[in-house]
């Protein structure tokens, strides 16, 4: 199946290359006088087609191949306009800082150098897209950091109000062993997630059957995770888990996700003192008050730029 599903995208990708000039040609949107081509967009697109099990060229899949061509294009859309803010604000990252994200990669993945590039290869990817696509995400972070997170204030009051109310629940959470479950578009996350909160089914079990991430056959188990390797946006909603809970469906670059907390690691299940839970309770506060002034933030860019959806 996997084979088919490659070889039908190949064929697309053919396809258009055989026509590049008229392809080239056509405009998928314009953002601030730059231009996303729908050859760039469906070259894209291909990753996320495949981790979804979509045949473009199968009209019964048009509307979900759609579906992901649009979310695809708003997050390039997005890649733009942060670009942008980070020429206008200074913002650079350095190869070093590539690099190191990189050999992040390959520790979590217990893999070498040449591993690593024959897993890109398999992927219809490679190296240079790899450190293109973590300089894109290392560039969004600071600039996130820069207009977002320094512009969040969470009140000593607030860190106190939220342990007394809540100090019984309070783990360490160091050493996170934790479970990732990504569903494809053509699945319904939520009717999934209440089977998984009634008892019908188990992550573990939905993992397996639908999940796009890496550690599938898994059950979604990603095993013991530092927590300083985690994106920062994380830390809220791991923090305020119990072992054995299941967030809701919530937005994973684009997708709908989930996550499972098996242990919370470190200290185990002794709930932490006041002075131990402090910077955990601060950020659990101020992750939704970050949410917030991203999507005022994000709404912003859009509402100054000028874009042109030509799909």
């Amino acid at each position: 199946m996997r084979k088919t599903l490659v070889f039908a995208l190949a064929i697309w990708l053919v396809a258009v290359c055989g026509v590049q000039a008229a392809q080239l040609n056509k405009v998928a949107a314009v953002v601030n006088g730059q231009v996303i081509t729908m050859f760039d967009l469906q070259k894209n697109a291909v990753p996320d087609l495949m981790r979804a099990h979509l045949n473009p060229n199968d009209p019964a899949q048009a509307k979900a191949v759609d579906t992901v061509l649009r979310k695809v294009l708003d997050m390039m859309i997005m890649d733009i306009l942060i670009g942008q803010e980070a020429k206008r604000l200074k913002v650079s990252v350095s190869a070093t800082e590539v690099d190191g994200e990189i050999a992040k990669i390959m520790r979590a993945r217990k893999v070498t150098k040449k591993q690593l590039e024959a897993q890109l290869v398999q992927q219809k990817s490679s190296v240079a897209e790899l450190r293109s696509n973590i300089e894109k995400n290392l560039i969004r972070q600071k600039v996130m950091g820069m207009e977002v997170g320094r512009r969040v204030v969470v009140t000593p009051e607030e860190i106190k109000a939220y342990y007394d109310a809540h100090k019984d629940s309070l783990y360490d959470r160091s050493g996170l062993h934790m479970g990732l479950l990504v569903y494809p578009p053509n699945v319904n996350a939520a009717a999934m997630a209440a089977q998984i909160r009634s008892g019908a089914t188990t992550f573990e079990e939905v993992a397996r059957k639908y999940s796009i991430a890496p550690n599938r056959e898994q059950g979604g188990d990603m095993g013991v995770v530092e927590w300083d390797r985690l994106n920062p946006e994380w830390e809220g909603r791991l923090s305020a888990m119990k072992p054995g809970d299941v967030t809701n469906v919530f937005e994973l670059q684009g997708r709908k996700a989930q996550v499972h907390l098996f242990r919370p690691g470190g200290g185990g299940d002794k709930p932490l003192t006041f002075d131990q839970a402090k910077n955990m309770i601060d950020g659990i506060l101020r992750q939704p008050k970050a949410m917030e002034r991203f999507e005022d933030y994000t709404k912003q860019l859009r509402s100054r730029a000028v874009i042109e959806i030509r799909m």
